[in-house]
């Protein structure tokens, strides 16, 4: 039932880097589009309050966040479903158009209806281009290089971090705010003409046909992203609004994400269930005590907002020297070795930060344990990527990624939502609050270490 295998992207020298002659636009080209994609996301949050204050929409601010987290859950499964039914080419050339139309929508706006519209559309777009890049590395470079590529997409948050906030400011202050989503579809169109020469040898798909439980995955897709839209937005309420909110949404993605995961999901099973586990439990233990850290420097230590702000530039410094480690070091001779390694150090980083609610600790304690968090993310982020293509079959992988990232998304929306919970009980942030919310990280984090020897499968 598979059609020929796709041919080798390019002659295999043992020389190859990112830049060789035959990666160079595709490379330039899809790190460009991960780096607009950052800049939208940390950009947006920046200019929100002033479209929110601009067309009277206070109201509907916590669902212009809700409404692209939730597409782009739907956008992961429906991109991963399109890939291994026919290659990842349409599915980046209509991602790329529905993220470029949703920003255009939201620019535009002349309610804040529009904007949420606009940011669903941007964020389903989102959700299927971030898959079909999976695919299309699987593809376009030979497996020396994966490590590498995914570094890169790590390294291209780190410019956005650094500026994208102040960036964002500046143009809401002299240009407007509109033009913080209009300028990302400018820059767009050059980056996807310089991968399209990529998806044109990208090869045949190696089915020949959709598979068969295609249409009941898009609507197992749309429970959770119904779940993942009610358990944000019941995250940023108050009172019995938020109970209901997030116990059903709890109920919804309980039913609905582990239909959409390899079998062995919950319980951990070895090989690929436990590398998409991991991603997880990453990305829940690293995010989830990120958003504590701001209101503690500013809380706990009278730091302003702008200081504050400081331990997340270390984060992403950090994440990105990490990445990059991974990238040039010689494969360990265990594929558990990174992801146990970064977990760790993601771990005592998380302990260290939280030393900091000891009065006499200084801060500098907690950039350190913050910049060994982020080190152990970048290593163990670009491996679990490469070893979720390495464990999928040639028609599976665009559904593997849509589950790696799905699995990253909703483990993040779990424990952001705790965080709120734990923030919403008290109208000022206790030090309990700060423990629980670090505690939790930590916990998330040695479990994923204590985890990561499943991601070898069982001989035989």
């Amino acid at each position: 039932m598979s059609a020929t295998l796709t041919p080798s992207p390019a002659p295999r020298t043992g020389r190859e880097s990112l830049f060789s002659p035959a990666y160079r636009a595709l490379t330039i080209g899809a790190v460009a589009l991960v780096a607009l994609f950052a800049f939208e996301a940390l950009a947006v949050g920046t200019a929100m309050p002033t479209v929110a204050a601009a067309l009277d929409g206070i109201p509907l601010y916590a669902i212009a966040f809700a409404a692209p987290f939730a597409a782009a859950v739907l956008g992961f499964v429906a991109s991963g479903i399109w890939c291994d039914a026919r290659g990842p080419a349409r599915p980046i050339l209509y991602g790329v158009g529905w993220f470029v139309t949703g920003l255009v929508i939201a620019g535009a706006a002349p309610v804040m209806e529009f904007v949420v519209a606009g940011r669903a559309i941007q964020g389903f777009g989102s959700g299927m281009l971030s898959v079909a890049l999976y695919v299309l590395v699987a593809k376009a470079y030979p497996e020396a290089l994966h490590p590498r590529i995914f570094a890169a997409f790590a390294a291209a948050w780190v410019v956005p971090a650094l500026v994208g906030p102040a960036l964002a400011g500046l143009i809401v202050a002299y240009v407007g705010w509109r033009w913080v989503f209009l300028l990302v579809p400018l820059l767009a169109v050059p980056a996807v003409l310089l991968v399209l020469p990529a998806l044109r040898r990208a090869g045949a798909p190696v089915r020949e046909r959709v598979p068969a439980d295609a249409r009941a995955r898009i609507g197992w897709a749309a429970g959770a992203a119904v779940g993942a839209a009610l358990l944000h937005y019941g995250g940023q309420q108050r009172g019995a609004l938020a109970v209901v909110g997030v116990t059903v949404a709890l109920v919804s993605l309980l039913v609905c994400v582990p239909r959409l995961m390899p079998p062995g999901f919950l319980r951990a099973a070895r090989g690929l269930p436990t590398v998409i586990v991991l991603r997880g439990l990453a990305g829940a233990a690293f995010f989830g005590a990120e958003a504590f850290i701001p209101l503690l420097l500013t809380h706990e230590r009278g730091f302003e907002p702008a200081q504050a702000g400081l331990a997340l530039t270390v984060g992403a410094v950090f994440w990105s020297i990490g990445s990059w480690l991974q990238g040039r070091m010689r494969p360990p001779r265990s594929r558990a070795t990174l992801p146990r390694a970064g977990l760790l150090l993601v771990a005592v980083g998380g302990m260290l930060v939280a030393a900091v609610l000891l009065p006499w600790m200084p801060v500098a304690v907690m950039m350190a344990g913050w910049g060994l968090a982020a080190l152990g993310m970048g290593l163990t982020y670009p491996g679990l990527s490469v070893l979720t293509l390495e464990l999928s079959a040639p028609d599976e992988k665009g559904r593997n990624s849509s589950s790696l990232q799905l699995s990253e998304s909703i483990f993040n929306a779990v424990v952001l939502a705790f965080g709120g919970a734990l923030l919403a009980g008290a109208a000022v942030p206790a030090q309990s609050t700060f423990l629980a919310g670090f505690g939790l990280a930590v916990l998330l984090a040695l479990l994923g270490a204590a985890l990561a020897g499943r991601v070898v499968p069982r001989a035989g």
